[in-house]
């Protein structure tokens, strides 16, 4: 028995791709980063990786966190900027004994000395919405916040293994540097899970 949860409709297609893992036996840990990945990269979704809305300053800067709940290792990055696939870097993080959770420059270091790719990530698209809206709080001294939502996925696989991961461009507009809080909630959810759920066998 297998299976998986994710957050919004966005995620649907990455549910696809991991589900085709899933059904061939394949890790959690590869279908939660299949999953999440497919979410970063669409250049449409205002809220994760690519395309995601910038800061006030205009800089898209990431979140992103991932679990494994058969050791609890989990790896974090927090506002990392143009890196591609911020899941992957916090997956990476994971295997880390010491110093698991980066932030800002710091997780950008780390990601390129790992091999990760650098990408310009804001789109010409964000960068025009940002500029758009810069002007209508200068114009109409309106409240600059406006809307959020973030990938979380958790999955189960044939070998009743579990893991989580989460990723997000945080808030529109929001003051640099400032940690997306909600990147534990879908892992403490699935340690929940894994803690207090007795999992069926065969």
């Amino acid at each position: 028995m297998w299976g998986m949860i994710a957050t919004w409709r966005m995620a649907h297609d990455g549910v696809l791709a991991a589900k085709a893992i899933l059904e061939q036996q394949g890790s959690c840990q590869d279908a939660v980063e299949t999953a999440i990945k497919a979410v970063e990269d669409y250049p449409f979704y205002k809220s994760v990786g690519y395309g995601g809305l910038p800061n006030e300053e205009g800089v898209l800067e990431m979140d992103a966190a991932f679990m494994d709940g058969d050791t609890f290792k989990i790896g974090a990055v927090a506002g990392i900027v143009d890196v591609e696939n911020p899941i992957s870097v916090a997956r990476r993080l994971s295997e880390e004994k010491f110093n698991s959770f980066r932030i800002g420059q710091g997780a950008v270091a780390y990601a390129l000395a790992e091999g990760f790719q650098p990408k310009e990530m804001l789109t010409p698209r964000a960068k025009t919405i940002w500029e758009k809206r810069k002007a209508e709080i200068a114009a109409n001294n309106l409240n600059p916040y406006d809307g959020h939502d973030t990938v979380g996925v958790v999955a189960l696989d044939e070998h009743q293994s579990m893991a989580a991961g989460t990723s997000s461009s945080g808030l529109f507009m929001k003051k640099a540097v400032v940690l997306a809080i909600h990147l534990y909630l879908d892992l403490v959810f699935m340690w929940i899970v894994k803690s207090a759920v007795p999992l069926p066998q065969g």
